[in-house]
């Protein structure tokens, strides 16, 4: 196995061999997420088999796509998955930050007030937000932002979160990943106690969730722990690295009516929307996402180790328990993010011969560069890095179809800054 990692990939012999002590050492941690796999796997076959999916429900509709037995279908498997009381899993839902930004609209009017108990959200949604000026913000239409930074420690700040809480609190935004942030990622548990706190002041008000690369690392949902609503894409987590394209939002039954009106048109709302050819690229990939999920999470876990033990900050640790699929590594450098990126990228089964190179990403307030050989455009559930040229630096890196190509991946990038006398062993 040496022999092809070092011949195969180039790389050097003691960078091998400091990788594969460190994988030796996590043999524990990796069988208790396939064990998490297996139990998300099972829920997912158990929600198949109840909504009784054949053949036919694997083919597509055209056009308005009036009664798609297959993506009416799927939906009903998303609603039982999550524990949720009806979902909207589309292809017409562009992205991750198009579901968030269909969800919010959907639920807010002129006047009424969205918070973030949890700090700032993702880049991409300043300009929904309007907290960056942008045609079509929920600013535009008189709708205000108020958010609660986390505790130093990165606890919830309730004092400060109860009294933000007012009239005209409509939408509480819980967003699980930490985005471009130092946070902690939220547990599952700890996004169920914070919503119940903020339910005890306000019953009324509508907790979402952007779930986003959090599905099945838990083997539970924020809907099961009283989310209204729960937002992802399905070229992440899960689509399973086969979905092409897509949304989804799973939730109350009111919440998802409202977001299809949005997502369609009024008086229109789930019944349109045609799935084309992508129903079976739908199934199969929610089907294969708990494996997938899992590999992802080898991966990152892997990544925090190697990179700890060379003396990098990482975040999670290398011993913190995982909520989501991102790791977090504090590079120092220009020069370091770019090695770094430019190893994940040599690692890819496509455009693995490019160079990344920064650029001025839409959303984002500073260069970014990316690293992704990817199936799919944009697919982060696939093997991808990529971070802001800022200090200090950050990488995120996340993904690995398998832990097979995860695990080569973080051993190009360690090899990379190894030859640029970045990564000490």
């Amino acid at each position: 196995m040496k022999l092809a990692y070092c011949n195969e990939f180039n790389i050097d012999p003691k960078v091998y061999d400091f990788c594969e002590s460190v994988e030796n050492d996590l043999k524990a941690r990796f069988e208790k997420i396939d064990k998490v796999a297996e139990f998300n796997q099972l829920k997912v076959i158990s929600a198949m088999q109840k909504a009784k999916v054949s053949e036919a429900h694997l083919s597509g509709t055209t056009g308005y796509g009036y009664n798609d037995l297959g993506r009416d279908t799927l939906e009903e498997i998303y609603a039982d998955i999550f524990k949720a009381e009806d979902a909207l899993v589309r292809p017409q839902i562009t992205c991750g930050t198009h579901a968030l930004n269909v969800a919010l609209a959907s639920q807010l009017r002129p006047g009424d007030e969205l918070l973030s108990p949890v700090g700032k959200p993702y880049d991409t949604m300043d300009e929904i937000i309007g907290i960056r000026e942008s045609k079509g913000s929920l600013a535009e239409y008189g709708i205000s932002y108020r958010q609660v930074d986390l505790l130093e420690d990165g606890s919830f700040d309730f004092d400060g979160i109860k009294a933000a809480i007012n009239e005209k609190t409509k939408l509480v935004t819980i967003q699980r990943s930490k985005g471009y942030a130092t946070r902690p990622t939220l547990s599952v548990e700890q996004i169920g106690e914070l919503i119940s706190f903020i339910k005890s002041i306000k019953p009324e008000v509508i907790c979402m969730v952007d779930n986003c690369y959090g599905e099945f690392v838990e083997e539970i949902e924020p809907t099961e722990v009283g989310a209204d609503m729960c937002v992802g894409s399905l070229i992440k987590n899960p689509g399973g690295g086969l979905a092409p394209c897509g949304g989804y939002i799973v939730g109350k039954k009111e919440c998802i009516e409202q977001a299809a009106y949005r997502l369609t048109s009024p008086g229109l709302g789930k019944e349109v929307g045609a799935s084309l050819t992508l129903n079976q690229s739908f199934y199969q990939g929610l089907f294969l996402a708990p494996t997938v999920v899992a590999g992802a999470l080898k991966g990152a876990i892997f990544a925090a180790n190697v990179y700890e033990k060379a003396g990098f900050k990482c975040r999670p640790t290398a011993s913190e328990d995982r909520y989501d699929i991102i790791q977090n590594v504090e590079l120092g450098s220009k020069e370091g993010l770019l090695a770094f990126c430019k190893g994940i990228q040599m690692a890819a089964p496509v455009d693995s011969f490019l160079t990344p190179e920064p650029w001025a990403m839409p959303g984002y307030d500073s260069d970014v560069i990316m690293a992704a050989g990817a199936f799919v455009q944009g697919s982060s559930i696939e093997l991808s890095a990529d971070g802001p040229l800022k200090e200090p630096y950050l990488v995120f890196f996340q993904g690995g179809l398998t832990w097979y190509h995860a695990k080569l991946g973080i051993m190009m990038s360690a090899n990379e800054m190894f030859k640029a006398g970045l990564f000490n062993i």
